[in-house]
């Protein structure tokens, strides 16, 4: 029926549209494919490409296929929600970030620049598109989106298709992860957020012991500089953090398998 493609059949052709929901559900979750920035017909275009490539490796299992369009769609829909809920472990640490940037934003002063972000269509802190973007940077450079790409091929030995289902323990792991999103900020805006409260301390006592001084306009710069120094200093210290956060990717993929299996 179709010999140019890997596969002949209707079945095979609808097992290859079920493959295809879930990829999209992870490519539209992970970030840097999932932005609103990447335009929708290079999103689609990627999404059919590892498609078309993946699906002859998959070995997905035959199924007896519903017989009604609704249920077709159901069941196309669980796919990618199983793709959708591998891909949100990412963006937990790039929400992270950006909590970060906005804690880091508000102690140095400079939260009153907000800038337009495309891909969330929202306004966001400098300081916060500036960190996303090293943790977007650390991801590529990482390979942290190949280990997304392996696990749609692993998760096929682990969930059925149209396996995804709803689960007390599968409600608790989302909530911890949610969670962990203030404490991984909180931990990436430490050395910031120490330092300026230490100058904010510092700029009090000077405020009582000289009050004829502008403690205003000397804290803004001042804030502002100290800010960029520390980040420069902790630069290392940021990534180092970030690289363990995206290395216990693999765990939480694992944990979220038994889950869903």
């Amino acid at each position: 029926m179709f010999p140019s493609l890997p596969f002949s059949t209707l079945n095979e052709f609808t097992l290859f549209t079920l493959v295809l929901g879930r990829m999209a559900g992870i490519f539209s979750a992970i970030p840097l494919f999932g932005g609103k920035a990447v335009p929708m017909k290079i999103k689609a275009a990627i999404m059919l490409v590892m498609t078309l490539v993946l699906y002859p490796v998959l070995k997905v299992q035959p199924l007896q296929l519903p017989g009604d369009t609704v249920s077709l769609i159901l069941l196309i829909i669980r796919e990618t929600l199983i793709g959708i809920t591998l891909g949100l472990l990412s963006q937990v640490i790039f929400t992270a970030v950006e909590f970060c940037g906005q804690l880091v934003g508000m102690q140095m002063g400079i939260a009153i620049a907000n800038l337009f972000d495309p891909t969330t269509e929202r306004q966001v802190s400098t300081m916060a598109v500036f960190q996303n973007l090293l943790a977007m940077l650390l991801f590529m450079s990482m390979g942290v989106h190949h280990v997304f790409i392996r696990s749609i091929v692993e998760s096929y030995q682990v969930i059925p298709v149209g396996g995804w289902h709803i689960s007390g323990e599968l409600v608790q792991f989302f909530i911890g992860s949610i969670g962990s999103v203030f404490v991984l900020g909180i931990k990436l805006a430490a050395p910031v957020m120490v330092s300026l409260l230490a100058t904010s301390v510092v700029l009090g006592i000077v405020a009582r012991s000289f009050p004829q001084m502008n403690v205003f306009m000397v804290s803004m710069p001042l804030n502002i500089g100290i800010g960029f120094l520390i980040l420069g200093l902790s630069l290392l210290v940021f990534l180092h953090t970030l690289e363990n956060a995206f290395n216990g990717i693999t765990l939480q993929i694992k944990t979220l398998f038994k889950l869903l299996s």
